[in-house]
């Protein structure tokens, strides 16, 4: 098989704010890029990657997909990632396997809450990155205002290489200032229709200024431009770039941009930006390998077509030809017809079908090799998160890791026979979403969906209804409470049953006690002189950490307990693992209520977005629902309230926002914490948890 030349290659995401036009901007490189010949508009419902039901319908996209696509002779695998925040997860797994991304701001709206969550997780992720400031057509637009937002909101360093020709209404191109040309586009909306200029006389002094910062910065990057530049020379503009694409590459600055997709001006300029700055494959650091039991190896998968498979499965999607796991190739390559190991399950998997992905066309190919993003079809047990690898050298990239739910409904079909259908579907749907989980409740028989938000169950509903063809009853929304202690107690428990046959004995004495916060179930033996023989600990600590999936107050798992054995006693015959795992639980059921059981609530990091007219309503509402306020801020075009809010308060929010702003008030929010529930809100939850258990 041919070797491709990797280094023109370019796997990139894009990923910005809800509306900050990040699909229309996807569209738009499609179009450019020969892929597409009629442009879809998202508010037409009629967007290339938006081909879900639902993300047409709301104009938000949920689902990230996979495009490949070519510009002067180099391939961009692209990922379009959503905005909304209960999505983040979908932008978490796209970063993890990316090379180099575009953070598309919106030239009026700024960098909004949700930019920052995104930024937050790129930095964490050691991605590379230009910025592109879309929308300068609108009213309101300000470039500069957005790249001093990024700077103060965001702590980063942009570089600007572009300045725009006129604003709002007027908006007509931009000034490259690395070779001080104009590129003005005519009012046809065509992105061909342009041609290069030299630059507007009112702005020579303008771009002389900020093409000199530009050249400071960048020669910042290489010892021998430094010297070059501070002995008065001119930098070729080949120059400038290497030393633009190393700090690129080392996120010292992130080449910035401007343009309006929609009016399809100034998007070659980022696609030319993509193949000069963001790395290719072989330049971002090899992935470290684990063993299976997660413990580094000191190994790397490093970008070489010759090495043994090390491909990391990062989403999961249904569609009409079946199930699509979309692959992204470390190390080695992979063939129609290999056999290969998932890490996670200990089995192996035949590919019999590899796919390019171009939205949601496909088209078959026979092999693909280390940094291809592909599609496989037909594997059965792969979930999001596996590494696929060859079954002769097994090894384990790093896994991703998934927030915990907050937020439950219970559904159930209405029509009676609907049961199995909405099992299955359900069960693929966990499989394409990692932080969407269900379980039944075994007392209640009730099936309970758990997600990150009330949006992101909101459409897991919509998806039943509609891909699926389930409709179901929703109950109201659950909040996932937890319990704790606040109390050191020493206690002890005797189990004792001895009448005729074998019987059961176990003596133990133990301290019960808050832990670490975040440090979960902790079990400590201090017992000496073998009065509890070591190998009955195990069963001591597991009859605990069985025990703390339903605390004293109201059923709720307990969180943040340490268990400590201290003494003992046994009996040489009656002894057994079974009697002392049956001793703690019955030690945890007496002293868990002794200790001083507290419930707590989850709180959301809330960040709202109001014109400053309704500042006053919306902080005054954030303070009825027992919020915190942590920060008010001005910005472009109102102000941006930062608050810490208990989830169970938060209900409804959106629609109560919209009411008090006249429609323009946005907000987004994540989990931030559990803290303790005040009294008379911990009555009342476990007042109706008691009705729910005496119910079932």
């Amino acid at each position: 098989m041919p070797t491709k030349d990797l280094t023109r290659y370019r796997n990139i995401g894009i990923f910005a704010h809800v509306d900050a036009g990040k699909t229309t901007t996807t569209e738009r490189i499609l179009a450019l890029t020969g892929k597409i010949h009629k442009i879809g508009e998202v508010h037409d419902g009629a967007a290339t990657t938006d081909f879900m039901e639902q993300e047409q319908e709301r104009g938000i996209t949920i689902q990230s997909a996979a495009t490949t696509c070519f510009w002067k002779e180099h391939q961009f695998n692209v990922i379009d990632t959503p905005g909304h925040v209960d999505f983040t997860i979908e932008v978490y797994r796209s970063l993890k396997v990316l090379d180099g991304g575009i953070g598309v701001f919106c030239g009026s709206g700024g960098v909004e809450p949700q930019s920052e969550t995104n930024w937050r997780y790129a930095n964490d992720s050691k991605v590379a990155r230009i910025i592109y400031v879309n929308k300068l057509d609108r009213i309101g637009a300000n470039f500069f205002k957005v790249v001093e937002q990024v700077k103060n909101v965001l702590a980063a360093q942009p570089l600007v290489m572009v300045l725009p020709i006129g604003t709002e209404n007027d908006f007509v191109g931009v000034v490259d200032l690395l070779t001080r040309k104009a590129w003005i586009w005519d009012d046809s909306g065509k992105p061909e229709n342009y041609e290069i200029t030299d630059v507007p006389a009112d702005m020579v002094d303008q771009v002389e200024e900020y093409r000199e910062q530009l050249v400071e910065l960048a020669v910042e990057q290489d010892e021998a431009a430094i010297e070059k530049y501070l002995e008065g020379e001119e930098l070729s503009i080949d120059e400038l770039k290497a030393c633009i694409r190393k700090g690129t590459r080392e996120l010292a600055f992130f080449p910035t941009y401007c343009g309006s997709s929609f009016k399809n001006k100034g998007v070659q300029l980022v696609l030319d930006a993509v193949v000069d700055y963001l790395p290719s494959p072989t330049e971002v650091p090899p992935q470290p390998e684990i063993d299976l039991e997660g413990n580094p190896t000191g190994g790397y998968a490093y970008v070489d077509p010759e090495k043994p498979l090390r491909a990391l499965a990062f989403k999961i999607m249904d569609d009409r030809f079946g199930a699509l796991t979309f692959t992204r190739i470390y190390s080695g390559q992979l063939k129609k017809g290999d056999t290969i190991l998932d890490t996670a399950t200990g089995k192996t998997e035949r590919i019999s079908r590899i796919v390019e992905m171009h939205a949601n066309d496909r088209e078959e190919i026979e092999s693909a090799q280390a940094g291809d993003i592909v599609a496989l079809i037909g594997m059965k047990n792969v979930q999001t998160g596996h590494t696929l690898a060859d079954p002769k050298q097994p090894a384990t990239l790093e896994p991703m890791v998934f927030p915990d739910p907050v937020i439950s409904i219970a559904v159930a079909p209405k029509k009676k026979g609907d049961n199995e259908k909405m099992g299955l579907a359900l069960s693929k749907m966990v499989q394409e979403d990692p932080s969407f989980q269900v379980e039944t409740d075994e007392e209640s028989g009730e099936v309970i969906l758990k997600g990150m938000g009330e949006l992101h169950l909101d459409i897991k509903v919509d998806i039943l209804k509609r891909t699926h063809g389930v409709e179901v009853e929703v109950g109201k929304p659950q909040v996932a409470y937890r319990e704790s202690i606040t109390k050191v107690l020493n206690d002890g428990y005797v189990h004792k049953k001895q009448s005729g046959g074998s019987g059961q004995y176990a003596k133990i004495d133990y301290i019960v006690e808050p832990g670490e916060p975040g440090t979960g179930f902790v079990f400590e033996s201090k017992v000496t002189g073998g009065n509890v023989p070591r190998e009955f600990w195990p069963a001591v600590q597991k009859g605990f950490e069985t025990s703390i999936d339903k605390g004293p107050l109201a059923g709720y798992p307990v969180v943040d307990l340490k268990v400590t054995l201290t003494d003992g006693g046994f009996h040489p015959v009656d002894s057994s693992a079974i009697a002392f795992e049956i001793a703690a639980k019955a030690a945890y059921r007496q002293s868990l209520p002794k200790a001083g059981p507290q419930l707590l609530e989850p709180v959301m990091k809330v960040d709202v977005f109001t014109p400053e007219d309704y500042m006053g309503d919306v902080i005054g509402d954030l303070n009825r629902r027992r919020g915190m306020i942590k920060s008010q801020d001005p910005t472009l075009t109102g102000v941006r309230v930062k608050a810490d809010v208990p989830l169970s308060e938060m209900f409804g929010y959106i629609g109560d926002l919209r009411t008090m702003t006249s429609g323009r008030g946005q907000f987004s929010m994540e989990f931030s914490h559990y803290a303790p529930c005040p009294s008379n809100v911990a009555e009342t939850v476990i007042k109706e948890a008691k009705e729910r258990q005496a119910a079932s």
